[in-house]
């Protein structure tokens, strides 16, 4: 199922750091040969400080004790830059780690940058300095420290552009430790700034750091308990999906996902479905294909083939494939919610679409039994607002007609109303404000 992989499009959106979880999960899956992963690993540590990981890969790779002379080299030059760059930041370190002289610092960091040079004879270069010392620690590997020094460069730094560069480093750095729900703090504030006006020279810069923050926020849509909420929140904004739409469509594939295994969000639903309609000629893949047979061409056995390829496009995504361990057995707990979804999915479609469905047929659809399939379907009667009953002398599933009366159709036309014209009032004040600044 390489076909699938969505590796060589996700990761030039990502840190180069980012990539390594991907790659560990690729080997394990072994999805592409050992030695292709390996080499690329090396070329990404190539550009980083990670000099002793670089070894360590290239004697798995080569079956050798011996390392080329340049690698021998770089470490020379990290190990000497590093204890320079721990040189100059050390009179900043060491008032940081004086919890009596942090106490001395204000919310004002204009304040803070005075005090900083008449008290302590820290200026601003002793700042950059900090600055430089923790992106070096980022490029070695040491994530914490560089979370840390991150963290407290950006109390003290006014320059807005570098303090933006600084919130992604310890984004990424709380991803690779991880610390999710600190890191989702971090996404809130990335967003946050990237969704106001002031932060970006032109509009696509600012839909690029969309991008950007889409992907890595996959790291923590999938492994936080409420991530697939958050990720539809997220991904289904306005400017978001069009960010998508425009230079991302692989993206759906998780926003897709999400939808599937969140019964919470069917109102935005619909929506969904028309831009998986409108991108099917930029990007496809068997859970996008499962939705347009369900929701757009209303092909079941069509659905009920694609079904068994997302499972397969589960088990090998990075994101959607993570194991748990319990005992002796290794489970993919979001394959199992997401097909259990996608039955039900088939079958309230299904459902919808014929007054009279016979047992058997559709048991074979939900690749049930009968009986199972009997009470599998009495409890999703139950449970739904389907209107529906069993037959059980003639094994079929009698579906009574939904009109809706002439007072629901009205609500359901304009109950949106409201929320598209704030849109568009929203839309005509930028263009004001765009044409004023020009």
């Amino acid at each position: 199922m390489a076909q699938y992989d969505l590796t060589p499009r996700i990761a030039p959106n990502l840190d180069r750091h980012l990539v390594f979880p991907l790659l560990e999960f690729l080997q394990e899956r072994q999805l592409y040969p050992d030695e292709e992963i390996l080499k690329a690993k090396i070329e990404l540590l190539s550009k980083t400080n990670m000099v002793d990981y670089a070894m360590d890969i290239h004697k798995s790779l080569y079956h050798t004790e011996e390392v080329p002379q340049d690698m021998v080299e770089r470490r020379a030059e990290v190990v000497a830059r590093l204890k320079a760059l721990e040189e100059a930041a050390a009179p900043l370190v060491a008032f940081l780690q004086n919890p009596n002289a942090v106490q001395e610092l204000r919310a004002d960091k204009h304040y803070n940058l005075q005090m900083l040079n008449d008290r302590y004879q820290i200026g601003p270069q002793q700042i950059e300095a900090l600055y430089q010392y923790a992106k070096f620690q980022f490029e070695c590997g040491n994530y914490s420290g560089a979370a840390d020094y991150l963290y407290q460069y950006r109390a003290l730094c006014t320059n807005s552009e570098r303090s933006l560069s600084a919130l992604w480093g310890k984004f990424a750095a709380e991803i690779l430790m991880p610390n999710w729900d600190t890191a989702l703090e971090e996404l809130n504030r990335l967003k946050e700034i990237i969704d106001s006006k002031q932060s970006f020279a032109s509009p696509m810069n600012q839909v690029q750091s969309r991008i950007w923050l889409m992907h890595w926020s996959l790291y923590i849509f999938f492994n936080n308990d409420n991530g697939r909420t958050q990720i539809i929140d997220l991904f289904n904004q306005d400017k978001y999906i069009n960010a998508i739409q425009t230079s991302a469509p692989h993206l759906l594939r998780y926003l897709a996902t999400a939808f599937i295994v969140n019964k919470r969000r069917r109102t935005q639903f619909k929506d969904f479905i028309k831009v998986i309609q409108q991108e099917q000629h930029s990007y496809k893949d068997p859970i996008t294909e499962f939705l347009a047979c369900v929701y757009v061409n209303y092909d079941f056995d069509g659905a009920q083939k694609k079904m068994r390829e997302c499972e397969e496009v589960i088990l090998n995504d990075p994101f959607l494939g993570k194991r748990v361990e319990d005992g002796n057995f290794s489970t993919v707990p979001l394959r199992d919610e997401f097909l259990e979804n996608a039955r039900l999915f088939i079958f309230e479609t299904y459902c919808r679409i014929h007054r009279r469905i016979d047992m058997g047929v559709l048991a074979e659809k939900l690749n049930l039994n009968y009986e199972e399939a009997e009470r599998w379907i009495v409890n999703l009667i139950r449970g739904s607002k389907l209107d529906a009953k069993i037959d059980s002398k003639s094994g079929t599933v009698l579906m009574e007609p939904n009109h809706l009366n002439v007072y629901e159709q009205l609500i359901d036309h304009t109950k949106a109303l409201s929320g598209r014209t704030y849109k568009l009032v929203g839309q005509v004040l930028e263009h004001g404000q765009t044409q004023a600044t020009r």
